[in-house]
Protein backbone atom coordinates (compact mmCIF):
# COMPACT_ATOMS: atom_id res chain seq x y z
CA UNK A 1 0.00 0.00 0.00
CA UNK A 2 0.87 3.70 -0.55
CA UNK A 3 0.86 5.87 2.05
CA UNK A 4 -1.84 8.77 1.97
CA UNK A 5 0.02 11.23 4.18
CA UNK A 6 2.79 11.32 6.40
CA UNK A 7 3.32 13.52 9.76
CA UNK A 8 3.99 12.95 13.61
CA UNK A 9 2.65 11.71 16.44
CA UNK A 10 3.55 14.03 19.46
CA UNK A 11 3.23 12.15 22.65
CA UNK A 12 4.39 14.85 25.28
CA UNK A 13 8.00 14.98 24.68
CA UNK A 14 8.03 12.02 22.39
CA UNK A 15 7.46 12.66 19.08
CA UNK A 16 6.76 9.49 16.31
CA UNK A 17 6.93 10.04 13.04
CA UNK A 18 4.01 7.86 10.95
CA UNK A 19 2.93 6.95 7.47
CA UNK A 20 -1.22 6.97 7.07
CA UNK A 21 -2.60 4.16 5.03
CA UNK A 22 -5.98 3.98 3.67
CA UNK A 23 -8.09 1.02 6.22
CA UNK A 24 -10.54 0.73 3.89
CA UNK A 25 -11.37 -0.13 0.14
CA UNK A 26 -13.85 1.70 -2.08
CA UNK A 27 -13.52 0.72 -4.80
CA UNK A 28 -15.58 -2.76 -4.40
CA UNK A 29 -18.48 -0.87 -3.36
CA UNK A 30 -21.45 -0.59 -5.52
CA UNK A 31 -21.51 2.84 -7.56
CA UNK A 32 -23.26 3.76 -10.94
CA UNK A 33 -22.61 5.53 -14.11
CA UNK A 34 -24.94 8.45 -15.41
CA UNK A 35 -26.51 7.56 -18.44
CA UNK A 36 -28.63 9.89 -21.58
CA UNK A 37 -31.89 7.63 -20.99
CA UNK A 38 -32.69 8.59 -24.60
CA UNK A 39 -29.43 7.30 -26.19
CA UNK A 40 -27.66 5.90 -23.40
CA UNK A 41 -24.81 8.25 -23.61
CA UNK A 42 -22.58 8.71 -21.10
CA UNK A 43 -23.45 11.90 -18.66
CA UNK A 44 -19.82 13.44 -17.99
CA UNK A 45 -18.84 16.47 -15.35
CA UNK A 46 -16.82 18.64 -17.57
CA UNK A 47 -15.23 21.55 -15.43
CA UNK A 48 -16.25 24.83 -17.36
CA UNK A 49 -15.35 28.45 -16.55
CA UNK A 50 -17.81 30.71 -15.98
CA UNK A 51 -16.56 33.33 -17.02
CA UNK A 52 -15.40 31.58 -20.76
CA UNK A 53 -17.77 28.81 -20.85
CA UNK A 54 -15.15 26.86 -21.75
CA UNK A 55 -13.31 23.60 -20.40
CA UNK A 56 -10.36 23.68 -18.42
CA UNK A 57 -7.62 21.26 -17.62
CA UNK A 58 -6.53 20.06 -14.33
CA UNK A 59 -3.62 21.99 -13.77
CA UNK A 60 -5.64 25.24 -14.37
CA UNK A 61 -8.34 24.43 -11.45
CA UNK A 62 -6.97 26.20 -8.29
CA UNK A 63 -8.80 26.62 -4.89
CA UNK A 64 -10.60 29.33 -3.69
CA UNK A 65 -12.55 30.15 -0.62
CA UNK A 66 -16.17 32.13 -0.44
CA UNK A 67 -17.01 33.47 3.19
CA UNK A 68 -20.34 32.94 4.71
CA UNK A 69 -22.49 35.43 3.41
CA UNK A 70 -20.43 36.86 0.78
CA UNK A 71 -20.59 36.45 -2.64
CA UNK A 72 -16.94 37.15 -3.77
CA UNK A 73 -14.27 34.04 -4.20
CA UNK A 74 -11.30 34.23 -3.01
CA UNK A 75 -8.55 32.66 -4.63
CA UNK A 76 -5.94 30.50 -1.75
CA UNK A 77 -2.76 28.91 -3.36
CA UNK A 78 -0.73 26.11 -1.74
CA UNK A 79 1.30 28.60 -0.79
CA UNK A 80 -1.04 30.45 1.40
CA UNK A 81 -1.92 27.15 2.90
CA UNK A 82 1.71 26.43 3.85
CA UNK A 83 1.87 29.54 5.47
CA UNK A 84 -1.16 28.53 7.97
CA UNK A 85 0.30 29.28 11.66
CA UNK A 86 -0.98 25.39 12.34
CA UNK A 87 0.95 23.23 14.46
CA UNK A 88 -0.95 20.27 13.16
CA UNK A 89 -0.06 20.89 9.52
CA UNK A 90 2.93 18.65 10.44
CA UNK A 91 1.88 17.00 13.52
CA UNK A 92 -1.04 15.04 15.48
CA UNK A 93 -0.66 16.64 18.94
CA UNK A 94 -2.72 14.22 21.29
CA UNK A 95 -4.68 16.54 23.73
CA UNK A 96 -6.26 13.54 26.29
CA UNK A 97 -7.00 10.03 26.67
CA UNK A 98 -10.33 8.50 27.44
CA UNK A 99 -12.16 5.29 26.84
CA UNK A 100 -12.96 4.38 23.24
CA UNK A 101 -16.85 4.16 24.75
CA UNK A 102 -16.51 7.94 25.41
CA UNK A 103 -16.15 8.68 21.63
CA UNK A 104 -19.99 9.30 20.37
CA UNK A 105 -19.87 6.59 16.69
CA UNK A 106 -21.79 9.33 14.72
CA UNK A 107 -18.36 11.57 14.99
CA UNK A 108 -16.54 8.56 13.63
CA UNK A 109 -15.25 8.53 9.81
CA UNK A 110 -12.44 7.38 7.72
CA UNK A 111 -10.60 5.15 9.07
CA UNK A 112 -6.21 4.71 8.69
CA UNK A 113 -3.75 2.88 9.87
CA UNK A 114 -0.61 4.14 11.24
CA UNK A 115 2.52 2.80 10.33
CA UNK A 116 6.39 4.10 11.25
CA UNK A 117 8.45 6.29 8.65
CA UNK A 118 11.33 5.39 9.91
CA UNK A 119 13.29 2.84 12.16
CA UNK A 120 13.80 4.75 15.16
CA UNK A 121 10.20 5.31 15.64
CA UNK A 122 9.92 1.36 16.06
CA UNK A 123 10.43 2.02 19.87
CA UNK A 124 8.33 4.92 20.77
CA UNK A 125 5.80 3.59 18.42
CA UNK A 126 5.48 0.16 20.14
CA UNK A 127 5.81 2.08 23.70
CA UNK A 128 2.35 4.30 22.95
CA UNK A 129 0.61 1.25 21.69
CA UNK A 130 1.02 -0.80 24.53
CA UNK A 131 0.19 1.71 26.89
CA UNK A 132 -2.76 2.67 25.45
CA UNK A 133 -3.63 -1.48 25.39
CA UNK A 134 -2.85 -1.78 29.13
CA UNK A 135 -4.53 1.38 29.91
CA UNK A 136 -7.89 1.05 27.54
CA UNK A 137 -7.83 4.27 26.86
CA UNK A 138 -7.82 5.93 23.34
CA UNK A 139 -5.82 9.12 22.41
CA UNK A 140 -7.30 12.09 21.03
CA UNK A 141 -5.95 15.25 18.76
CA UNK A 142 -5.91 17.03 15.99
CA UNK A 143 -4.28 16.54 12.57
CA UNK A 144 -4.05 18.86 9.34
CA UNK A 145 -5.54 16.47 6.48
CA UNK A 146 -6.16 17.01 2.82
CA UNK A 147 -6.07 20.70 3.76
CA UNK A 148 -8.22 21.15 6.39
CA UNK A 149 -8.47 20.50 10.06
CA UNK A 150 -9.97 17.75 12.30
CA UNK A 151 -10.22 15.90 15.14
CA UNK A 152 -8.53 12.12 15.28
CA UNK A 153 -8.46 9.20 17.52
CA UNK A 154 -5.69 6.80 17.78
CA UNK A 155 -6.34 3.16 19.20
CA UNK A 156 -4.14 -0.17 18.94
CA UNK A 157 -5.63 -2.82 17.27
CA UNK A 158 -3.85 -6.12 15.99
CA UNK A 159 -0.33 -4.77 17.04
CA UNK A 160 -0.77 -1.55 15.12
CA UNK A 161 -1.82 1.81 15.35
CA UNK A 162 -4.90 3.39 14.06
CA UNK A 163 -6.51 6.72 13.39
CA UNK A 164 -9.90 7.60 13.00
CA UNK A 165 -11.18 11.19 11.71
CA UNK A 166 -13.44 12.54 13.76
CA UNK A 167 -16.30 15.01 13.27
CA UNK A 168 -16.32 18.31 15.48
CA UNK A 169 -18.67 18.32 17.94
CA UNK A 170 -20.93 20.96 15.86
CA UNK A 171 -21.18 18.88 12.91
CA UNK A 172 -23.42 15.96 14.59
CA UNK A 173 -27.06 18.08 14.04
CA UNK A 174 -29.58 17.97 17.18
CA UNK A 175 -32.80 15.51 17.26
CA UNK A 176 -35.09 18.65 17.08
CA UNK A 177 -38.02 17.07 14.89
CA UNK A 178 -36.78 13.89 15.00
CA UNK A 179 -38.70 12.26 18.21
CA UNK A 180 -42.38 11.98 18.24
CA UNK A 181 -43.84 14.74 19.95
CA UNK A 182 -46.17 12.30 22.11
CA UNK A 183 -43.82 9.36 23.41
CA UNK A 184 -45.42 5.43 23.25
CA UNK A 185 -45.50 4.02 26.63
CA UNK A 186 -43.64 -0.03 26.58
CA UNK A 187 -45.62 -2.43 29.27
CA UNK A 188 -42.92 -3.95 31.43
CA UNK A 189 -43.79 -7.44 29.79
CA UNK A 190 -43.28 -6.15 26.27
CA UNK A 191 -39.99 -5.29 26.81
CA UNK A 192 -39.49 -8.50 28.87
CA UNK A 193 -40.67 -9.97 25.64
CA UNK A 194 -38.58 -8.04 23.75
CA UNK A 195 -35.30 -8.81 26.04
CA UNK A 196 -35.98 -12.27 24.93
CA UNK A 197 -36.20 -12.07 21.41
CA UNK A 198 -33.08 -10.13 22.02
CA UNK A 199 -31.51 -13.58 23.90
CA UNK A 200 -32.88 -15.56 20.92
CA UNK A 201 -30.39 -14.01 18.40
CA UNK A 202 -27.25 -15.85 17.52
CA UNK A 203 -24.19 -14.38 16.19
CA UNK A 204 -23.09 -13.21 13.11
CA UNK A 205 -22.18 -15.71 10.23
CA UNK A 206 -20.32 -15.19 7.39
CA UNK A 207 -23.40 -15.09 5.25
CA UNK A 208 -24.87 -12.21 7.18
CA UNK A 209 -21.77 -10.11 6.54
CA UNK A 210 -21.83 -10.51 2.50
CA UNK A 211 -22.75 -8.17 0.32
CA UNK A 212 -25.75 -9.70 -1.70
CA UNK A 213 -27.06 -6.65 -3.16
CA UNK A 214 -23.75 -6.36 -5.47
CA UNK A 215 -24.19 -9.80 -6.17
CA UNK A 216 -27.76 -9.53 -7.46
CA UNK A 217 -27.12 -6.49 -9.68
CA UNK A 218 -24.61 -8.25 -11.37
CA UNK A 219 -26.44 -11.17 -11.90
CA UNK A 220 -29.21 -8.79 -13.77
CA UNK A 221 -26.72 -7.06 -15.72
CA UNK A 222 -25.29 -10.49 -16.89
CA UNK A 223 -29.05 -11.11 -17.59
CA UNK A 224 -29.34 -8.42 -19.62
CA UNK A 225 -25.92 -8.88 -21.41
CA UNK A 226 -27.65 -12.62 -22.11
CA UNK A 227 -30.99 -11.72 -22.71
CA UNK A 228 -32.54 -13.94 -20.09
CA UNK A 229 -34.35 -13.14 -17.52
CA UNK A 230 -32.29 -13.17 -13.82
CA UNK A 231 -32.21 -15.78 -11.55
CA UNK A 232 -32.21 -15.59 -7.76
CA UNK A 233 -32.32 -18.38 -5.39
CA UNK A 234 -35.16 -18.37 -3.86
CA UNK A 235 -35.70 -16.55 0.12
CA UNK A 236 -38.44 -16.17 3.05
CA UNK A 237 -40.47 -12.96 2.24
CA UNK A 238 -40.32 -10.50 4.42
CA UNK A 239 -43.35 -9.53 6.97
CA UNK A 240 -45.45 -6.93 5.66
CA UNK A 241 -48.56 -5.03 7.02
CA UNK A 242 -48.30 -3.05 10.14
CA UNK A 243 -48.26 -5.11 13.48
CA UNK A 244 -51.05 -4.92 15.63
CA UNK A 245 -50.71 -7.44 18.63
CA UNK A 246 -47.08 -6.16 19.36
CA UNK A 247 -46.66 -8.76 22.45
CA UNK A 248 -47.45 -11.63 19.71
CA UNK A 249 -45.19 -9.99 17.21
CA UNK A 250 -42.58 -10.47 20.01
CA UNK A 251 -43.69 -14.42 20.68
CA UNK A 252 -43.87 -15.24 16.72
CA UNK A 253 -39.84 -13.75 16.58
CA UNK A 254 -38.40 -15.70 19.10
CA UNK A 255 -39.80 -18.54 17.04
CA UNK A 256 -38.83 -17.93 13.76
CA UNK A 257 -35.54 -17.08 15.53
CA UNK A 258 -35.26 -20.56 17.03
CA UNK A 259 -36.42 -22.49 13.98
CA UNK A 260 -33.62 -20.79 11.88
CA UNK A 261 -31.03 -21.80 14.08
CA UNK A 262 -32.46 -25.64 13.93
CA UNK A 263 -33.76 -25.53 17.76
CA UNK A 264 -36.91 -26.43 18.77
CA UNK A 265 -40.09 -23.79 18.41
CA UNK A 266 -41.72 -24.51 21.70
CA UNK A 267 -38.06 -24.55 23.69
CA UNK A 268 -38.72 -22.07 26.35
CA UNK A 269 -41.28 -20.50 24.13
CA UNK A 270 -43.91 -20.49 27.53
CA UNK A 271 -40.65 -20.23 30.10
CA UNK A 272 -39.34 -17.65 28.69
CA UNK A 273 -41.02 -15.12 26.92
CA UNK A 274 -44.31 -16.54 28.35
CA UNK A 275 -43.11 -16.95 31.63
CA UNK A 276 -40.95 -13.45 31.88
CA UNK A 277 -43.62 -11.36 29.68
CA UNK A 278 -46.81 -13.08 30.88
CA UNK A 279 -49.38 -15.32 29.47
CA UNK A 280 -49.04 -14.81 25.67
CA UNK A 281 -50.82 -17.57 23.61
CA UNK A 282 -48.44 -20.23 23.34
CA UNK A 283 -48.90 -20.85 26.49
CA UNK A 284 -52.72 -20.61 27.00
CA UNK A 285 -52.80 -23.33 24.33
CA UNK A 286 -50.73 -25.47 25.88
CA UNK A 287 -52.44 -25.15 29.09
CA UNK A 288 -55.89 -25.65 27.12
CA UNK A 289 -54.36 -28.88 25.40
CA UNK A 290 -53.45 -30.29 28.48
CA UNK A 291 -56.64 -29.85 30.53
CA UNK A 292 -58.26 -31.71 27.79
CA UNK A 293 -56.13 -34.63 27.58
CA UNK A 294 -56.86 -34.62 31.34
CA UNK A 295 -60.73 -34.95 30.69
CA UNK A 296 -60.22 -37.24 28.35
CA UNK A 297 -58.03 -39.59 30.37
CA UNK A 298 -59.72 -39.27 33.41
CA UNK A 299 -63.11 -40.59 31.28
CA UNK A 300 -61.31 -43.32 29.99
CA UNK A 301 -60.25 -44.22 33.22
CA UNK A 302 -64.16 -43.70 34.72
CA UNK A 303 -65.04 -46.08 32.05
CA UNK A 304 -62.34 -48.66 32.43
CA UNK A 305 -62.96 -49.08 35.98
CA UNK A 306 -67.22 -49.27 35.50
CA UNK A 307 -66.89 -51.78 33.07
CA UNK A 308 -64.99 -54.37 35.34
CA UNK A 309 -67.21 -53.91 38.15
CA UNK A 310 -70.14 -55.30 36.04
CA UNK A 311 -67.78 -57.94 34.61
CA UNK A 312 -66.96 -58.90 38.05
CA UNK A 313 -70.88 -59.07 38.86
CA UNK A 314 -71.63 -61.38 36.32
CA UNK A 315 -68.91 -63.93 36.98
CA UNK A 316 -69.17 -63.91 40.95
CA UNK A 317 -71.54 -67.12 41.84
CA UNK A 318 -74.96 -65.97 44.13
CA UNK A 319 -74.57 -66.77 47.74
CA UNK A 320 -77.01 -68.73 49.74
CA UNK A 321 -79.16 -66.62 52.21
CA UNK A 322 -77.40 -67.18 55.51
CA UNK A 323 -80.11 -68.70 58.20
CA UNK A 324 -81.48 -66.38 60.80
CA UNK A 325 -80.10 -66.61 64.22
CA UNK A 326 -82.42 -66.92 67.05
CA UNK A 327 -82.63 -63.98 69.15
CA UNK A 328 -81.51 -64.50 73.00
CA UNK A 329 -83.97 -62.33 73.99
CA UNK A 330 -87.07 -63.93 72.57
CA UNK A 331 -85.57 -67.66 70.62
CA UNK A 332 -84.59 -69.48 74.41
CA UNK A 333 -86.78 -71.85 76.09
CA UNK A 334 -89.59 -70.07 78.32
CA UNK A 335 -89.18 -70.08 81.47
CA UNK A 336 -91.39 -72.72 83.46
Amino acid sequence: MRPTAKFSISFGLVTIPVAAYNATDSSTSVSFVRLHTADGGRVRNQPVCSLEGVEVTPDEIGRGYKPEGGDTVVPLSDDDLDALPLPTAKTLTILAFVAGGDIDPLQMGKGYYLGIDSPAAAKPYALLREAMERHQRVGLGKIALHGRETLAMIRPVEGALVMQVLLWPHQIRSLDGVLPERQAEVAPAEVAAAETLMDSFGELSEDDVHDHYREALEEIVAAKLAHREPEFPAGEEPPAGQVMDLMAALQDSVRAARRSRGEDEDEGAGGSSGGRAGSGRTTKKATTKKAAAQKTAAKKTAAKKSAATKTAAKKAPAKKAAPAKKSASGGGRRAG
